[in-house]
């Protein structure tokens, strides 16, 4: 995975607008009408493409293949594991409560009523091992053909038509616990522990392929609130471990440093008054092997929180990645407004240490879009232009040109 090492580098979280025609075919496969597997595919393929090349053009430098391939981040595991013909209700937002009228919105968006959440009701194993190879494929086509316009060469400070890695996504087994409702096994831990060792045939796929192998973990934030509201905070830290402790199983044959994990606490539009605060889980989420953390860091319930850092130890090896830019609003962040927010983390856990992201993704599920597609574009370039400034704070001029 690469540093910021002569300039703070940018990347995302995942998810990415899709293209208008290819979620209407994703909306009919997910509904259960026949969708030509072949017309999918190669839709799919030349989504890839275009997305690779407006990332790049957009100034990130750690890219990926937007989720085209998905439903959701998390949701696609059912295409692609077995055990899972069972029944699961949507996850319940109990911080929308107190809110009906936005509680109707929120459960009205047309990607999230169309979401399939089966459950759990047989063991589960993988059942398609070519999904995961096909992704990789279709990312690695299109950053090799994207290269191939560009020259070749890294990115010099930030100018668009480059970049310097290259990312896939992957649910936890955390937060497949959390979207899939368990009726087989006897223990929420050996249900957790089943999808860790079935799942890990993804984690080393994206790993051999050469990729950052990127966990979702929704579950060590998100989960508080909605998979384990009834807990206390000890109880639910006690849980969240062995969230952790499962996830580390899954992927204890790659390197650290090839990992990176997204924490968050609900990429939905709502109070969120019932967030966990950072400072809570934070020791948790420092046990995972990824040596990188990207976490929401830009909306106004946790963009407070960079102040965690001036009293908790990065230890050794980490690498922060905190959202810069909010993954629910239209607004385009000012470029000075991402420098000061990078700036902020690089003067307590060091330049070096950090990189800017995003606080969630831009299409968790297919056809949501709480932000216009055509501004996520406009907030990514800001992104990009708030890095060139921060770098020519922390490194002098020639970090900038």
């Amino acid at each position: 995975m690469k540093h910021s090492t002569d300039r703070f580098l940018t990347t995302h979280t995942g998810s990415l607008p899709r293209p208008e025609d290819l979620i209407r075919m994703m909306f009919a496969k997910e509904e259960g009408v026949p969708v030509e597997p072949r017309a999918l595919a190669a839709r799919i393929r030349d989504a890839v493409a275009d997305i690779v090349a407006r990332q790049s053009a957009a100034g990130i430098d750690v890219l990926n293949d937007g989720e085209m391939s998905k439903p959701s981040y998390a949701t696609y595991i059912k295409d692609r594991l077995d055990g899972f013909g069972g029944e699961s209700q949507p996850p319940p937002y109990p911080d929308l409560v107190a809110y009906p009228g936005l509680h109707q919105k929120v459960y009205g968006d047309r990607g999230r009523a169309r979401r399939r959440m089966p459950g759990c009701n047989a063991p589960v194993s993988v059942r398609d091992r070519e999904a995961v190879k096909v992704d990789i494929d279709n990312l690695k086509a299109a950053a090799a053909g994207e290269a191939g316009r560009a020259g070749g060469a890294g990115r010099a400070g930030g100018a668009g038509g480059e970049f310097e890695d290259l990312f896939m996504s992957a649910a936890s087994p955390g937060v497949v616990s959390l979207f899939f409702h368990n009726d087989y096994y006897k223990t929420h831990e050996e249900y957790l522990y089943a999808i860790a060792d079935a799942m890990q045939y993804e984690y080393e796929a994206i790993a051999n392929g050469g990729l950052v192998l990127q966990l979702d973990c929704p579950d060590l934030g998100m989960g508080r609130h909605v998979q384990y509201a009834e807990l206390s905070l000890e109880e639910f830290r006690r849980r969240a471990r062995l969230h952790v402790e499962a996830l580390n199983h899954a992927v204890r044959n790659i390197p650290p440093g090839q990992m990176r994990m997204h924490l968050c606490w609900g990429n939905y539009e709502a109070p969120h008054q019932m967030d966990v605060p950072l400072a809570d889980i934070i020791d948790l989420v420092f046990l995972a092997r990824p040596s990188a953390i990207s976490f929401e860091a830009a909306n106004p319930r946790h963009a407070h929180e960079w102040a965690v850092f001036e009293k908790v130890k990065l230890p050794d090896g980490k690498v922060l990645i905190p959202g810069v830019l909010e993954s629910k609003s239209n607004f385009i962040e000012h470029p000075e407004l991402v420098a000061q927010r990078i700036g902020r983390f690089a003067n307590l856990v060091g330049r070096e240490n950090v990189m800017l992201g995003t606080d969630c993704g831009y299409g968790t599920w297919v056809g949501q879009a709480a932000v216009d597609p055509d501004v996520v574009w406009g907030k990514l370039a800001a992104m990009a232009e708030g890095a060139r400034l921060a770098s020519k704070q922390f490194w002098g001029r020639a970090a900038a040109v």
